[in-house]
């Protein structure tokens, strides 16, 4: 019996000291922890002293619609903290919540410094639908809140689209406006453009030339409005007055009305004839159109 309970005396020791290792294990997890709350607390107190008073915030970019002198003015009070305790991305977004600013970005400056780089919205074009028309969107086809008397004199396009837009729907409509101005250039500036829930294009010039373009991608409307001022000088050889109205949505051809100029049949069996000052459409040869 000596025997066996020697047997047993070397095992309970070697359980014995991995429970003490366990012990120390936690024992210097807890110091650690402890240590580290102790810091913390420590920096958080350090970081509230005076000396470490956020006392310069420096507002830099190209600003065009808002002053520097007044952002800070109105945005510095709001921050809250210090040099270590000032949240940034609050700080971030207390700025880009100042009109017309689409990106602010913050960092800290040691000691006692906040530098932000603010980056505006650049208008490009009135933003409308069935629920909203007093929007705007930028260069980058993003939509944003604005006041749209501040661009009264930037005689910007309007582009009205369809009721609920998708996400994203600004930007195809910026990029289908920049295409079609090039497009359509030698017409007149376009003052609007159009898309319909069916997916229609449509634009009205500076001119008062209004012009259906039909469905399709922004390639395909762009070359349909290409063809049409390609031909449209053979047109006005013969009919000089001012376009009025043009429909592309013919496969093969279009139709257009000039101011003054009509084409009017006095009998069935003769050509048309034209005759001023009413107006009248000249019309497609295909009857087949695309709407």
């Amino acid at each position: 019996m000596q025997a066996a309970a020697a047997l047993h005396l070397p095992q309970e020791a070697s359980e014995a000291s991995q429970d003490v290792r366990w012990m120390n294990v936690a024992t210097a997890w807890l110091v650690v922890v402890g240590l580290c709350l102790l810091a913390a607390a420590g920096l958080q107190r350090i970081g509230r002293l005076p000396f470490f008073n956020l006392t310069e915030v420096k507002l830099e970019g190209d600003l065009v619609r808002n002053n520097i002198a007044t952002v800070r003015a109105h945005i510095v009070p709001r921050l809250e903290g210090g040099y270590f305790m000032l949240d940034l991305q609050k700080g971030r977004e207390v700025f880009e919540a100042v009109p017309w600013v689409r990106q602010a970005v913050v960092r800290r400056v040691w000691p006692n410094e906040l530098r932000v780089q603010l980056e505006e919205h650049r208008p490009a074009a009135h933003w409308q639908h069935e629920d909203r028309d007093d929007q705007l969107v930028n260069t980058f086809g993003e939509v944003f809140e604005a006041n749209p008397g501040d661009v009264e004199d930037d005689h910007l396009p309007v582009l009205l689209a369809p009721a609920n837009p998708a996400p994203g729907l600004s930007a195809t409509m910026l990029e289908m406006l920049h295409t079609l101005q090039k497009a359509l250039g030698p017409l007149g500036d376009i003052e609007r453009l159009k898309l319909t829930d069916r997916g229609s294009w449509s634009v009205e010039l500076d001119t008062d030339a209004q012009i259906m373009l039909g469905r399709g991608s922004v390639e395909e409307v762009a070359e349909r409005a290409r063809r049409f001022v390609r031909t449209l000088p053979e047109l006005q050889r013969h009919y000089p007055d001012p376009l009025a109205y043009a429909d592309l949505r013919y496969p093969e051809a279009y139709a257009v009305r000039l101011r003054g100029t009509t084409t009017l049949l006095e009998d069935p069996k003769k050509p048309g004839v034209v005759r001023k000052p009413s107006a009248g459409v000249t019309r497609s040869l295909n009857p087949n159109i695309n709407r």
